[in-house]
């Protein structure tokens, strides 16, 4: 197994890491994305790369440009001011560019599989819209997925105060940093709602769409998996008594992934085979 850690060039041309674990003969990749917060490296991801990578494939993990993590430090949020500028079309612009990477620096697969978690089952879906008539897009597979952008913003009040200053601060509980968003976000999506729609997404993947979530999950409930199944006529694959992470954090120190995790993995896999 040929293991690289890397950097591309994403939205604004900011330089980013990705890691490339690949064997010659494999001829389909996984491409996991991290959510909202979150960085290539956390928690369990380097298990759940060993996991598929054992079982036949090729796997991708990176930092979205605008995570806040930097080439020398791509866990946490180094970079408050990249982090600041992030919005949902660029998230879309990076997971592009990183496919198309893979295939002019690396090789091309028959198969491109995408695994997304959190925000990032919602950039999968709505990345995967835009791919579904190139024959290399396999499944899409969401781990505690979100199913609607717009409800993730303040309302009313909050809204406009937001857009008064240009900024607002969300805490992460485990840095403890307070983070600024700029209103750019919300603006961008007000002006990209319709490639930005993940249900309306959802409904055109679904031939290929599996939707994954904890039924104990408190940061995205399961009635969002399940308003994505309902409209893309799917089930929920529910994990029960898992939580919004299948039981790991960060940093994971063990050696084996959690048994919520482990069991998320086996069935993912059963879709891909």
């Amino acid at each position: 197994m040929k293991i690289e850690r890397l950097s591309y060039f994403g939205a604004n041309k900011r330089e980013s890491l990705y890691e490339l674990s690949s064997r010659p003969m494999h001829q389909e990749l996984v491409l996991f994305i991290h959510g909202f917060m979150g960085f290539m490296d956390w928690g369990a991801w380097h298990l759940v790369r060993d996991y598929f990578t054992g079982a036949g494939y090729d796997f991708c993990r990176f930092n979205l440009s605008h995570n806040g993590g930097t080439i020398a430090n791509p866990m946490d949020f180094p970079d408050e001011e990249a982090f600041g500028q992030n919005t949902y079309s660029k998230e879309l612009f990076d997971i592009s560019g990183i496919l198309n990477q893979i295939a002019s620096e690396h090789r091309p697969y028959n198969k491109i599989h995408l695994i997304g978690h959190s925000r990032g089952g919602g950039m999968a879906i709505l990345a995967a819209q835009q791919w579904q008539q190139i024959s290399s897009l396999g499944q899409v597979c969401t781990w505690a997925a979100i199913c609607d952008i717009e409800r993730r913003f303040p309302i009313a009040q909050d809204l406009k105060k937001w857009e008064e200053t240009g900024v607002r601060f969300v805490k992460n509980g485990r840095t403890l940093q307070d983070l600024p968003q700029a209103f750019e976000l919300y603006a961008d999506f007000k002006s990209n709602r319709h490639r930005l729609d993940i249900k309306a997404a959802a409904i055109d993947i679904a031939d290929r769409l599996h939707i994954f979530h904890g039924d104990q999950d408190q940061s995205v409930r399961i009635e969002e998996a399940f308003e994505l199944a309902h409209v893309a006529q799917k089930e929920v694959v529910v994990i029960e008594g898992a939580d919004h992470v299948f039981g790991t954090s960060h940093p994971w120190q063990a050696k084996n992934l959690p048994p919520h995790l482990a069991q998320l993995c086996q069935k993912t896999l059963k879709v891909f085979e």
